[in-house]
């Protein structure tokens, strides 16, 4: 543990810690602000709701595939750095119209799909730029505690946003959220010139895609649990992003009882990442797809009606399980997947993880709407589990397995020559 925690001594890894860190507070305060704000707006419902969030939503997942050639091409510290910054202007924009009082719909979509291009300029960054500041042999390390600063600031960010929403209004979350986005980009800026990871010209990004798919397609276990994904986030984005604040208004009180139901969601993410510190599966695909069924959980109990602490509990064992998940997936990629292919692939996994969920989004209110927000949460939570029953019919996915020991490398070694220009 000693030797985990000494990688934040590290200026680079450090600086990316506090930008990974820094995003996720941010990130933390949206989501509760975003609903409750849009949800108080006069004429708000679950509709209305529906449509914002897709409009984040389908940008995000559209733009992935060419924030994955953008993450491959250039350094990526540089691209990091515009994304914390195209997060900042989108939510200080939405915060800013809702203090205002004036928050026209079409308004608020536009700044919406600017934070959806955010997240596909930054999610395939962050899996190929780890490897460029840690060292080969401390990756799942590396993982594991960027996920720890990230569920510390979740939880920090949740628990926050919950008392500025009910306290003053979203806008001011959503404002406080841009001013952490600053710190974010800084943060960015601080890790310091990083390798420019793609060939000197000659590749059109068409042909870079290609090479990416080949890199992706080749590989059993990673596209059928990114299939498995497509489905699961189908249901997930529903869910959590419409049909669960719907629940919570209409029948635990609003955005506390929503905002306690994520903390516990964010306290599991914790301890699963903090177990992910220590534990070394040898076939970590099969504990992992095994952990994503947890995320039904909370929106069985939701569905069935249950008290409030139980489902803060549903919400615990969700994050539990997804944070295990998710180091064991981003250190099987590092270290199966090319470091020059890296972003791109994660762009993949990440394009098809989430092309399904602005469908989801889309059907949640009207289907809220025409059947009721509980028995559609049922179907999503049935469908959850259909996913991780189906990822578990592939042999790759159930035989992976980790290598038995990394090569050391030793202090300085892990990182390519970077241009001083860059």
């Amino acid at each position: 543990m000693r030797d985990d925690l000494g990688l934040l001594r590290e200026r680079r890894f450090a600086s990316l810690f506090g930008a990974r860190t820094l995003s996720m507070l941010g990130l933390a305060f949206a989501p509760v602000a975003l609903a409750f704000g849009v949800l108080d707006l006069p004429g708000g419902d679950a509709g209305t709701l529906s449509l914002v969030v897709a409009c984040e939503a389908v940008p995000h997942v559209l733009g992935l595939l060419l924030g994955g050639v953008v993450a491959d091409r250039y350094p990526r510290r540089l691209v990091m750095f515009v994304g914390e910054c195209l997060s900042l202007t989108g939510w200080l924009g939405i915060g800013t119209m809702l203090l205002l009082g004036w928050a026209p719909l079409a308004a608020l979509c536009g700044f919406a799909v600017l934070t959806g291009l955010a997240g596909a300029v930054v999610w395939p960054v962050l899996s190929g730029i780890v490897p460029e500041v840690a060292p080969r042999d401390r990756l799942q390390p590396a993982n594991a505690l960027l996920a720890v600063g990230a569920n510390v600031a979740r939880i920090t960010g949740l628990v926050s946003a919950g008392v500025v929403v009910v306290l003053v209004g979203p806008g001011w979350a959503l404002n406080g959220a841009a001013t952490v986005y600053a710190g974010a980009a800084t943060f960015a800026w601080r890790i310091g010139a990083t390798p420019r990871p793609g060939r000197e010209g000659g590749t059109s990004a068409i042909g870079e895609l290609r090479e990416g798919w080949q890199e992706f397609s080749s590989r059993e276990w990673l596209w059928v649990v990114v299939a498995q994904f497509a489905l699961l986030v189908l249901a997930w984005q529903g869910a959590h992003t419409v049909l669960g604040p719907v629940v919570a208004k209409e029948h635990l009180g609003g955005a506390g009882a929503w905002s306690a139901i994520l903390t516990g969601e964010a306290v599991g993410m914790l301890v699963g990442v903090v177990i992910a510190l220590r534990i070394r599966p040898r076939r970590p695909i099969l504990v992992g797809v095994l952990l994503t069924g947890l995320t039904a959980v909370p929106y069985l109990l939701l569905g069935f009606g249950a008290p409030l602490p139980v489902i803060v509990l549903g919400g615990f064992l969700m994050g539990l399980g997804m944070d295990v998940f998710n180091v064991l997936w981003q250190t099987a990629m590092q270290r199966e997947v090319p470091p020059e292919a890296l972003s791109r692939v994660a762009s993949y996994d990440a394009f098809g993880s989430m092309v399904l969920g602005p469908i989801g989004v889309l059907l949640a209110g009207p289907a809220a709407t025409a059947f009721g927000a509980r028995p559609a949460l049922l179907v999503c939570s049935g469908v959850i589990v259909l996913s991780c029953l189906l990822a578990l019919l592939s042999r790759d996915v159930r035989t992976l397995r980790a290598p038995e020991q990394v090569e050391p490398v030793a202090e300085g070694e892990f990182a390519a020559p970077v241009d001083p220009a860059t």
